[in-house]
């Protein structure tokens, strides 16, 4: 009886701790950045991430998925800037710090602050930001707005154009989550 009792506890306990995974493979993340000449915008809706009830939280990023209006902005980000075929991904991996106060699993809306590791162009670096986590009906809504140094990832920027971008990138996501299914 020992035995059956155990097994009901351990399958409810994984079962329990399964439906506490949220993933999407399309979240959105865009950037921005105005300098006197030119702004610069580009999205990627090709976003992977997984949020844990636990308040882990990690991005994967395909820097050749980021899309900008001109195609000429797009070839000069992936060869010149990013050299996307040298370091092809982005990613973060952090952590809710504020986790008790985010209730992944009761509808509502919840102000959360986010830090960890954020790596692009093969440099990592930590990183905060606040963003909002909607609850809704079992999925979740994030959003989060942040800066980043370009310099800060040694990404560098010939001189002819460097006054044609700016120095800080303003960073948007906007992720829609839903219970990972084992």
């Amino acid at each position: 009886m020992k035995i059956i009792l155990s097994l009901v506890i351990l399958i409810a306990t994984s079962l329990q701790l399964s439906a506490q995974k949220y993933f999407t493979r399309d979240g959105k993340i865009s950037f921005y950045s105005e300098a006197p000449m030119e702004k610069i915008e580009a999205v990627n809706n090709k976003v992977s991430s997984v949020l844990m009830a636990t308040g882990e939280v990690e991005f994967a990023v395909l820097i050749k998925s980021f899309h900008f209006e001109k195609a000429l902005m797009e070839d000069h980000f992936n060869e010149n800037y990013m050299e996307s075929s040298k370091f092809p991904k982005g990613s973060f991996k952090g952590k809710i710090t504020n986790i008790s106060e985010v209730k992944l699993s009761t509808n509502g809306t919840y102000r959360a602050a986010v830090q960890g590791d954020l790596t692009i162009h093969g440099v990592t670096k930590p990183v905060q930001a606040d963003g909002t986590f909607t609850v809704s009906n079992g999925s979740i809504h994030a959003v989060s707005k942040f800066d980043v140094v370009v310099a800060d990832f040694n990404i560098e920027i010939p001189k002819v154009v460097r006054e044609n971008i700016a120095k800080i990138v303003q960073i948007h996501v906007d992720i829609n989550y839903k219970p990972l299914v084992e």
